[in-house]
């Protein structure tokens, strides 16, 4: 008896799995469900859960992923506006955006085909959207004659039509440059450009700092000049308080002039006395002739002044 229980228990439990599988579908959180019966879509399912649907050959579910899918284009050629060659890879990514379009466009839901439509799609827009831009938007010494955003930008608009116009129920996430390269016959030639321009830039960079240089001389000569000017007037001053001081002291030279010309006398001395010099003088030329009118008790070595010539430390 009981172990007719247990065959009846597990019987009816694979009943109730089978029916489960035939019909029950689940549908997570970044999946679409779309239902067909006998082979035409009839719902689209976007919010998680589980759903009922008739067993098949009446209703078939196709599951597809919403997050985004990318993929990377080929390597290709293309021409510039100027008539040079480029090598191009682009990077994309898309996503199911209608997933009943999706499943009718590309039979089956196949994300090959669906790939394989969109590379046709990009390398169109990438041929197009090249051939209006010249080389030095792509290869420039100046990163602000660069204009790979924009570039990005239209070959996204221009896939984004193409999937609009052919209503794919595809959208796209992002796209942009993997890869750019040259060709062999082109390289030489763009290098041999773009040393040519950046020699514009280091002459016109010379160019700004001669001109910097010299307003800053121009500046510094003024500056000097100025400085110049006004040491000029102080030293006048100074000068014309010095004949002012030095006038005070004539009145007494007029008074005794022999005074006033042995003082200057002995100054004279003073000056081409200094430490450490040797001096070779005729004692009969002022000043040196005070040496002929020293007093008798005077050190031996100033007798020597009687000579024509002598020396004095």
């Amino acid at each position: 008896m009981k172990r007719n229980i247990i065959t009846i228990v597990i019987g009816a439990t694979l009943v109730i799995i089978v029916a489960l599988l035939l019909f029950v579908f689940q549908v997570r959180q970044s999946q679409v469900a779309i239902v067909t019966t006998f082979g035409k879509p009839v719902r689209s399912i976007t919010e998680p859960g589980a759903y009922f649907k008739w067993p098949w050959p009446i209703q078939k579910v196709y599951i597809f992923d919403q997050r985004a899918q990318n993929f990377t284009g080929k390597f290709e050629e293309s021409q510039t506006a100027d008539s040079s060659m480029i090598l191009t890879s682009v990077y994309v990514g898309w996503h199911i955006s209608n997933g009943m379009r999706f499943l009718e466009v590309f039979r089956g839901g196949s994300i090959p085909a669906a790939q394989q439509m969109l590379e046709h799609m990009l390398r169109s827009a990438d041929l197009a959207v090249v051939a209006n831009h010249d080389m030095a938007d792509f290869v420039n010494p100046d990163p602000g004659r660069l204009k790979f955003n924009a570039i990005e930008n239209e070959i996204r608009q221009n896939v984004q039509s193409q999937l609009s116009t052919n209503n794919c129920g595809m959208s796209l996430d992002f796209l942009g440059f993997k890869r750019i390269g040259l060709p062999e016959d082109v390289t030489e030639a763009v290098f041999t450009r773009m040393k040519s321009e950046r020699q514009e830039l280091i002459s016109k960079y010379q160019s700004d700092g001669d001109a910097e240089a010299a307003k800053i001389r121009s500046a510094a000569e003024r500056q000097a000049a100025a400085v110049m000017a006004r040491a000029n007037e102080e030293a006048i001053g100074i000068r014309a308080q010095g004949e002012r001081e030095a006038a005070s002291t004539y009145g007494v030279f007029e008074q005794n002039p022999q005074l006033a010309e042995f003082l200057l006398r002995i100054d004279a001395l003073q000056r081409s006395m200094n430490r450490k010099t040797t001096l070779i003088f005729d004692e009969r030329q002022p000043p040196f002739d005070l040496f002929m009118h020293l007093p008798t008790n005077a050190p031996a070595a100033a007798s020597a002044g009687k000579n024509d010539t002598a020396s004095g430390q």
